[in-house]
This record gives structure tokens, C-alpha cells and sequence, in this order.
């Protein structure tokens, strides 16, 4: 919602009328293409409401500081930790779940288990151009999709400890949890850009390092329970505590601005010409294209580093270390890049990330990563560098997005789509290399014989996956020098 709409109240032919809360009744529908009579009551209506919500204006509290912005912010963290969190720790049940004879001895138990951490993930990323415009359109629900999300992430995961076929997992762990954590976690992301203004890249990094967080602490817990409970108690302590831990949070995610209960009747007019404007830029066109790229290898490690650390003959807790380290150093780069991304060039910022990550993908993981310490040594490099990117995503926003906080939440809503088609297109390709893999052994051509590269891992199953991130983000790097390109030039022009 615009902050400029709810100060001003806007003329009558346009589509959408702001009022405040409280001299609208809760089911009102304004259309102002009434009569003539209509708009002059409509005219009234708009002057007692430009001096309610100059009156309330008065009482707005503070922008980028003060407690409400604070609080929102460490409440909007937490919740990140927790949806995210499970999703980016699926690596860890995927190998609980591939040396349990129950799933694993399933038709097409390989390829279809590591779906279950993408469908999760992915949908919340897919899900956001069709929440954010209902959200914007009845803004005053948005509070309410949060109880309803959060009671879903929970309710699943404990559905899901009763599952006994693959499908029900995917059902209740993938699709359902990201339905629910997609209802709690968007309005966070609408509720940001009223918060914060000249801080909001800082502001991003820290709510997207909640994943981190997550990312660090669920995976050393879950080895720990899987190993005293069993997976079907796992995931009802998991759910449980989910509900336990995101209820006491939700009184502090709300809006700064007043909330209006007036439904929007047809188009909202600002949207459609934002969209326009952006079809017609070269780096609107570029910046999708790298997101979508770095949405198909990023989540691959995430997914598999638990399996490949488990072919080092390694212990379940040991292996669950990998993508725990891996998710707490992308606290680095996301708190980093938050912070770079206010005021140094974002084109650049990635063109370094993308570089970095791919050079670290064939170096660490696919030489080094023979030996357990060198696979964390890759952990810790790659989520330092690659974990970052989305924090970068304002850097990206604000010159497309002018400011405008509906075409921000939007443009946010394409990026969060275009990344999770990514991720989605991701664990199919990941799952076909992982299933072709092991055919030679890259080292000498035997299979089965160890290897002294990472390549040769688990008989090189491994090897076409290395290869594939690697490649990935060699390509997205150059996409981003592309970009940065471009800007340069467009500078210069004028």
C-alpha cells in the first residue's frame, strides 16, 4: 500500500479510495464512478477522511528507528528463521529419509524425496505475484493470513510424522508448509517497506539473515532427534514447536501505516504502468534472467551436501554440520551485501558474488572436497558468498521501483518468482546428474576406486552436479558484467 495513497486521499475517477479504518464501516465497498450525487458524498467523504488521516498522521510512529520499527523487525527475523530455516535444512532429512527402508525402497525414491525441500521452498518463492496483489488489495487481511500460515506450517509438519508414501510427503512437508509459510512469510516483506526507508537494504540484510540463523541451528537439532525419536516423532516435535515459538511472535509483525477496510472495486491503475515500464528495460529482462539462473544451482548444495557428506563415511550429526555451516556464514554475505547494497553498484556486487561462488564450486567442492575438512572448507566459502544475493535485491529495486512502494512489493513479487522457478527447475536437473553420476570415476576411470577429488566421491556421482553449479554461476556471472554494462552506459547517456 502506498504511504502517499493513505496520506492523500485520491480523486474520485481514480480506481482505489483510502480511508481510514475508523470512520469506514468494515464491510464498505467504495466505487467511485457513482453519479454526480454519489461523487459529491464521495467528495465529503474524502475531506473528513484527509483530516482524519492528517490526524493520525501526526501520530504515525517513526520511520528506520523507534520501537515499533525494531520490534517488527526482530519479530519479521524470527519468523524468517523458522520458515525458512526448515526448508534450507531439508538436506537433513533427505538423508534420514534415503536410509530409511520405508521411503527408500519406493519407486523412484531418489528423484522424488529430494522434491520435497524445492516444492517446500520453491512454492513460497512462486507464490508471491499471486499473494502480494490480493494482500494490497485487501490490505487489512494480511494479519490474518499470518495466524492462518503459521497454524498450517505447524499443522503439517505434524500430518506429515503419520505419512507412510512419498506422496504424502510431498503433499503435507512440500506443498501444504509452503502454502502456509507463504501466508506468513509475504506480508512481512509488504510490511517492510512501510518500516523502513533509507535503511531498508540493512533492514533486508538482517531479516533475510534470520535464514541463516535457521539454516545453522535446525540441522544440529534434527540428527539429534532423529536419532533418540525416530522421523515420524521428529517432525511432530518439529511441528510442535513451530506453533509454540511463531504465535508469540505474530503481535509484533504489523503495518505502520493505518490499515484501510475498504475493498478496491477493479484495476489498481499504478501496478499495470509499473509493469509496462519495466517490460520495456533491457535490465529488468537481465536482472530475471540472473536471478533465475542463481535459483537452479544455489539450492543444490543446501539439498545434497548431507548425502555427499555421508559417502565420506562421516555420522549423521557430522553430516548435518555441512549445510549447517554453510547456512551460518551466509550471514556474512547477507548482512555484508545488505549493508554494501545502499550504496555501492549492485551489477557489480554480483558480478563479484557469481564469480566467487563459481570459482569456489569447482575449486573447494569439486577438488578439495575429498576429505571432510575440505567439504566444510566449501561450505563455509560458498554460503559466505553466495548466500548474500537476495540482500542485494533493494539495490536492484530502487532504481526500477522509484520509491513507490506498490511497484517495490511487486517487483519483489517477480524477483521472489523467477527465483523459485529456479529453484523448482533446480532439483529435477540436480536429481537426473545425481542418478547418472558414478558411471566412471573421474580420476581413473574405474568405478568405485577412491578418487583423490571431490569429483570422485561416492564413485562420482557427484561429478555432473559439481560441474552444473559451477557452470551455472559462471554463466550468471556473466550476465551480471552485462548488466553493470549497461548501467554504465545509461549513466553516461545522461
Amino acid at each position: 500500500m502506498d504511504e502517499i495513497e493513505l496520506r492523500i486521499p485520491l480523486p474520485s475517477q481514480t480506481s482505489a479510495t483510502f480511508v481510514d479504518n475508523a470512520n469506514t464501516p468494515s464491510n464498505q465497498s467504495i466505487n467511485p464512478l457513482n453519479s454526480t450525487g454519489s461523487r459529491e458524498s464521495n467528495q465529503e467523504l474524502e475531506g473528513s477522511t484527509s483530516r482524519s488521516v492528517n490526524a493520525s498522521e501526526l501520530s504515525l510512529p517513526p520511520v528506520d528507528g523507534g520501537f515499533g520499527a525494531w520490534s517488527f523487525l526482530a519479530a519479521a527475523f524470527f519468523v524468517e528463521a523458522i520458515v525458512w530455516g526448515f526448508p534450507d535444512a531439508y538436506g537433513v532429512f533427505l538423508n534420514s529419509y534415503l536410509q530409511d527402508p520405508r521411503y527408500a525402497s519406493q519407486k523412484s525414491a531418489t528423484s522424488l524425496l529430494p522434491l520435497i525441500g524445492t516444492v517446500s521452498s520453491g512454492i513460497i518463492y512462486c507464490s508471491a505475484p499471486i499473494i502480494n496483489p490480493i494482500a494490497a488489495r485487501y490490505p487489512h487481511h494480511r494479519r490474518k493470513s499470518m495466524w492462518l500460515g503459521a497454524a498450517l506450517c505447524s499443522g503439517t509438519l505434524i500430518g506429515a510424522s503419520y505419512a507412510t508414501q512419498i506422496s504424502q510427503l510431498i503433499i503435507l512437508q512440500g506443498v501444504l508448509y509452503a502454502l502456509g509459510g507463504s501466508l506468513l512469510y509475504l506480508p512481512c516483506i509488504s510490511y517492510m517497506t512501510e518500516w523502513f526507508v533509507v535503511r531498508r537494504g540493512m533492514a533486508n540484510g538482517i531479516l533475510f539473515a534470520g535464514t541463516s540463523i535457521g539454516g545453522l541451528t535446525i540441522p544440529l537439532v534434527l540428527p539429534l532427534l532423529t536419532e533418540k525419536y525416530g522421523l515420524s516423532a521428529t517432525l511432530r516435535i518439529v511441528g510442535i514447536a513451530m506453533g509454540i515459538l511463531l504465535f508469540p511472535l505474530l503481535p509484533f509483525i504489523r503495518g505502520r501505516l493505518p490499515q484501510t477496510r475498504v475493498q478496491i472495486q477493479g484495476p489498481v491503475p499504478r501496478g499495470a504502468p509499473g509493469l509496462r515500464t519495466w517490460i520495456r528495460q533491457k535490465l529488468f529482462w537481465i536482472l530475471l534472467a540472473m536471478n533465475t539462473l542463481q535459483g537452479s544451482a544455489y539450492f543444490v548444495p543446501i539439498v545434497y551436501l548431507p548425502t555427499f557428506a555421508h559417502e565420506l563415511s562421516v555420522s549423521a550429526s557430522k553430516a548435518a554440520i555441512t549445510v549447517a555451516l554453510l547456512n551460518a556464514s551466509s550471514l556474512i554475505g547477507r548482512l555484508s551485501m545488505g549493508y554494501l547494497s545502499d550504496s555501492v553498484n549492485p551489477w557489480m556486487l554480483a558480478l563479484s558474488i557469481f564469480a566467487s561462488t563459481s570459482a569456489a564450486s569447482f575449486i573447494l567442492w569439486g577438488i578439495l572436497s575429498h576429505t571432510f575438512s575440505g567439504l566444510l572448507a566449501f561450505g563455509i566459502v560458498y554460503g559466505t558468498v553466495a548466500g548474500g544475493w537476495t540482500c542485494l535485491w533493494t539495490g536492484f529495486v530502487r532504481p526500477l521501483a522509484k520509491d513507490d512502494l506498490v511497484m517495490s512489493t511487486a517487483l519483489y513479487g517477480y524477483l521472489l518468482l523467477s527465483r523459485g522457478v529456479g529453484n523448482l527447475i533446480s532439483t529435477p536437473i540436480s536429481a537426473t546428474l545425481y542418478a547418472q553420476g558414478g558411471a566412471h570415476n573421474t580420476t581413473t576411470g574405474m568405478v568405485g576406486s577412491e578418487g583423490r577429488l571431490g569429483f570422485d566421491v561416492g564413485d562420482g556421482r557427484f561429478g555432473k552436479m559439481i560441474v552444473y553449479v559451477g557452470t551455472s554461476f559462471a554463466v550468471a556471472a556473466g550476465i551480471a558484467a552485462v548488466g553493470w554494462i549497461v548501467t554504465v552506459r545509461e549513466v553516461r547517456r545522461g
